[in-house]
C-alpha cells in the first residue's frame, strides 16, 4: 500500500527527496517547478512514510497528505461561454490542484439553458474516463434540480455544486451536492467561497476514499503507479511529450499522452512483472485527444475472461 504526499520546498538540494523516493521504491506522480520552489506529489510506501517525514524536516520543506494524488478529476461545466464561465468552474480547478489533483475542463456542447441544454453519449464517454465528475452548475435551484439528466446514468461518482443549498436526495444520480458555489461574477476569495471549497475537498476526498477501500476488495493486478512507471521507463516517446504529466494516473489505470493508433502496440508490449501490459489491462483509444487510455484488470477480472 502507498500514501500520496505532497512536498513543497526549495529547489537546492531537491535532488536528495528525489533520491530518497527511488530509494524507497516510491514514486514521483509529478513534479513542478515554480520560481525557486520545488512541489512533488509522491506515492510512498506506507511504512516508509517517515523517512520521508524526516527529510522534509531536514531540507525545511512543507510535507501534506494528498489524498487526490493519483487520480483524475473532470470539472464538468454545461458550457464554456461566459456566463457558466471563468470563475467557478476555474477556481474550483484551480483550488483542487492544490490539493494533488490532476483534473481536466469539459464543457458541454449544448447547455445555453435549461431548455436546450443537453449532453452526447461522447461526452458521457469522456467524463466516464475520469475517477469523478464535478458538476459545476449555477446560482438556480429548479435549474439545478432540472439538470439532474446531464449526469443521472454517468457510471462514475458524481458531485454537483451551485449556489443554494439541496437536499442531494432531490438530484437523481448525484453522489454528493456541496452549495456556496454558484456563479458569480468575481474571483473565490472571500470567506464564504473558501470554506465551500473546503467543503467539496472534504466531499471529493471521502468519495475517492470509498472507492479505494471497494477496490481493496478487488485490487487491481498491479497498482496503478507502477504502470505508470513501467510505461516512463520503457516508452521512449513520453519524454518527446510537451502535455503536463504525459502519463496521468488514475485509480485503476493511467492515461498516456500518445496518439493510440500509433502507439497502441507500444504500450501494449510493455513488460511488467515478466507479462505483457496487455495481458493484464485493457488498452482502448481514449475521447480526449485519441490519447491512450489503460484500465488495469482485477482479479476477478480475469476469471470472468477464462470462464
Amino acid at each position: 500500500m502507498y500514501e500520496t504526499l505532497i512536498f513543497t520546498g526549495g529547489v537546492h538540494k531537491s535532488e536528495e527527496i528525489r533520491e530518497l523516493i527511488e530509494d524507497l521504491g516510491g514514486f514521483i506522480l509529478q513534479d513542478s517547478i515554480q520560481q525557486m520552489e520545488l512541489v512533488l506529489n509522491m506515492a510512498i510506501p506506507i511504512e516508509d512514510v517517515d523517512k520521508i517525514e524526516e527529510k522534509s524536516k531536514e531540507l525545511l520543506a512543507k510535507l501534506s497528505v494528498a489524498p487526490m494524488a493519483g487520480s483524475e478529476i473532470a470539472i464538468v461545466s454545461p458550457t464554456l461561454a461566459r456566463h457558466h464561465l471563468p470563475h467557478a468552474a476555474c477556481d474550483i480547478s484551480e483550488y483542487l490542484r492544490e490539493f494533488g489533483a490532476k483534473d481536466n475542463m469539459i464543457g458541454l456542447a449544448r447547455g445555453d439553458g435549461k431548455g436546450t441544454s443537453g449532453i452526447t453519449e461522447e461526452e458521457k464517454a469522456l467524463i466516464e474516463e475520469h475517477d469523478i465528475a464535478v458538476f459545476a452548475l449555477g446560482s438556480f435551484e429548479n435549474c439545478i434540480k432540472e439538470k439532474a439528466f446531464l449526469y443521472d446514468d454517468i457510471d462514475i461518482p458524481v458531485i454537483v455544486t451551485g449556489a443554494p443549498e439541496i437536499d442531494v436526495n432531490e438530484l437523481p444520480g448525484a453522489d454528493a451536492y456541496v452549495g456556496g458555489l454558484g456563479r458569480i461574477p468575481r474571483r473565490l476569495r472571500r470567506g464564504p467561497d473558501i470554506r465551500a471549497l473546503d467543503k467539496l475537498v472534504e466531499t471529493i476526498e471521502q468519495i475517492l476514499n470509498d472507492k479505494k477501500r471497494e477496490m481493496a476488495l478487488d485490487a487491481p493486478l498491479v497498482p496503478a503507479i507502477v504502470v505508470k512507471n513501467a510505461i516512463e521507463n520503457q516508452v521512449r516517446e513520453i519524454e518527446d511529450v510537451i502535455s503536463p504529466t504525459p502519463v496521468t494516473s488514475q485509480l485503476d489505470g493511467v492515461r498516456v499522452k500518445l496518439d493510440y493508433d500509433t502507439y497502441k502496440d507500444v504500450i501494449s508490449n510493455v513488460v511488467i512483472d515478466g507479462r505483457k501490459l496487455s495481458e493484464i489491462a485493457e488498452i482502448k483509444k481514449s475521447k480526449m485527444y485519441d490519447y491512450i487510455l489503460v484500465k488495469i484488470n482485477s482479479e476477478s477480472s480475469l476469471v470472468e475472461d477464462s470462464n
